[in-house]
C-alpha cells in the first residue's frame, strides 16, 4: 500500500519545525493542510480494506487452530477405540495443520500490524490538521489585528499630519501679525513732525480767547457799579 510506504514520513513530520522555517507561515499552512487533507483521505480510504484483509487473517488463523484442536482430540478418541491407524491420520493432519498455522500466523501479524499503523497515520494527520487549523485561526485573528493597527496608524498619522498643519498656520499668523507690527512702527516713525510755529500759534490764540474773556469780565464790573 503506497500510503504505509510514507507511513516513517508522516509520523515523523513535525509541524511547529516547518512552520518555523516558512516564509509566509500562512501559505505554508494552506499547503500542509491540502497535503494532509489528502493523506488522511488517503488513509480513510484503505483503511477499510486494512481492517478488513486483518479480520479475514485473524478469522483464518483462528480456523486452523481450532481444526488443530480437532484433529488432536480425533487422534485421542481414534487411539481409546483401539484404531492406532487412523489416529496417525489425524496427527498427520494436525502437523499440515500446523505448517499452514506458521504461515496464517505471520499473515495475521502483517495485516495487525499495517492496521496499527493505518490508525496511527489517522490519528497523527488528524492531530496535525487540528493543531494548523487553530494556527490558521490564530494567524487570521492576528492579521485581522494588524490590519486594525494599521487602520489606527493611518488615523493618528493623519491627525499628526493635521496637527501639523494647524501649527503651520499659528507660525505664519504669528509672521504676519509681526510684520504688520513691524509696518505700523515704521509708519510712525515716518511721519511728518508738526510745524513748531503751528505750536505756537496755537499757544497764542488759546491766551487772546483767555484775555478776550477776561476783558468781558472787567467791562462787566463796571457797569454793574
Amino acid at each position: 500500500m503506497s500510503i504505509l510506504t510514507r507511513f516513517k514520513d508522516i509520523m515523523a513530520s513535525n509541524i511547529n519545525a516547518l512552520l518555523d522555517k516558512a516564509e509566509d507561515p500562512e501559505k505554508m499552512i494552506d499547503q500542509y493542510l491540502r497535503n494532509l487533507n489528502r493523506d488522511l483521505g488517503n488513509v480513510k480510504a484503505e483503511t477499510a480494506s486494512v481492517m478488513a484483509e486483518e479480520q479475514r487473517a485473524k478469522r483464518v488463523l483462528a480456523e486452523c487452530k481450532s481444526d488443530i484442536e480437532k484433529m488432536e482430540k480425533y487422534a485421542i478418541k481414534a487411539l481409546e477405540a483401539g484404531n492406532e491407524d487412523d489416529a496417525r491420520k489425524f496427527l498427520e493432519r494436525k502437523t499440515q495443520l500446523a505448517e499452514k498455522q506458521t504461515a496464517f500466523q505471520s499473515a495475521y501479524n502483517l495485516a495487525a500490524s499495517n492496521a496499527s499503523q493505518m490508525r496511527q497515520m489517522h490519528d497523527k494527520l488528524v492531530s496535525d490538521i487540528n493543531e494548523l487549523e487553530a494556527k490558521r485561526s490564530m494567524l487570521k485573528a492576528k492579521w485581522s489585528v494588524a490590519k486594525t493597527q494599521q487602520r489606527l496608524n493611518q488615523i493618528g498619522s493623519s491627525v499628526t499630519d493635521a496637527n501639523n498643519t494647524s501649527s503651520a498656520f499659528g507660525r505664519m499668523e504669528d509672521k504676519i501679525n509681526r510684520a504688520l507690527d513691524e509696518a505700523n512702527a515704521m509708519a510712525e516713525l515716518n511721519k511728518k513732525p508738526e510745524d513748531d510755529l503751528d505750536e505756537l500759534a496755537d499757544k497764542y490764540e488759546q491766551k487772546t480767547s483767555v484775555d478776550d474773556e477776561l476783558a468781558a469780565l472787567k467791562a462787566k464790573l463796571k457797569q454793574d457799579e
